[in-house]
């Protein structure tokens, strides 16, 4: 019974793998979409978030049939139940990927007016997620640890673009609206950031039972 129990659990692992996957995936190619001006690339990013969702409803009902049919306790209630939350997050990482895209397609955004700051937080966040996803595997409460950290360094670059933004609105001949957008698109990594910070309390909680604010 344990052994059929510990394969469900290990395949609950490969599922969120994948959607950490898809996550990077979203956020690499909504990133690369903004930085060439790639409104085709850009069109594309709706379909990963798409998948996403539909990873995160397979993922939602095989943790409600582990809790219905193996009524786990203790750690293995905290696995199965941290796993409900962190999809929730992971999801909406995947919304805010197709909401940059949905902004380059728009705002017909150009490489010229990238600041180096958004691309480097879209680095910081995909490795914010992935580092997120690892820990929950492994049960690593120091990749866990140094995720929730890591935040500090997508608030400081966000702080950065920020800068960036306000200099080029002063700018007379800089597009104000563009300005905007690009300020938006800042905006969702660092949310995407939040919610990976958000993904990494819930594998602390997972480990021992206690949830950080």
């Amino acid at each position: 019974m344990r052994s059929k129990f510990d394969e469900q659990l290990e395949l609950l692992h490969k599922e969120l793998i994948e959607m950490g996957a898809l996550c990077e995936n979203a956020i690499a190619m909504a990133a690369k979409a903004l930085s060439e001006g790639n409104t085709k690339m850009a069109a594309k990013v709706p379909e990963l978030s798409t998948e996403i969702d539909t990873k995160e409803r397979d993922i939602e009902t095989m943790c409600m049939k582990l809790l219905l049919q193996q009524q786990p306790v203790a750690k293995d209630l905290r696995t199965i139940s941290s796993a409900l939350k962190m999809v929730t997050d992971m999801e909406r990482i995947g919304d805010n990927s197709g909401d940059i895209a949905e902004i380059v397609t728009m705002a017909n955004i150009s490489p010229s007016d990238n600041t180096e700051h958004i691309q480097d937080m879209a680095r910081a966040t995909i490795k914010m997620v992935t580092d997120s996803i690892d820990a929950f595997v492994k049960k690593d409460i120091e990749i866990a640890n140094a995720v929730i950290t890591y935040d500090d360094v997508v608030d400081g670059l966000f702080d950065e673009v920020k800068t960036d933004l306000i200099e080029k609105f002063g700018n007379p001949e800089s597009n104000g609206e563009k300005v905007l957008d690009l300020l938006m698109i800042a905006k969702y990594f660092e949310r995407m950031g939040d919610h990976a910070v958000e993904i990494a309390k819930w594998v602390l909680f997972s480990i021992t039972g206690r949830k950080e604010r």
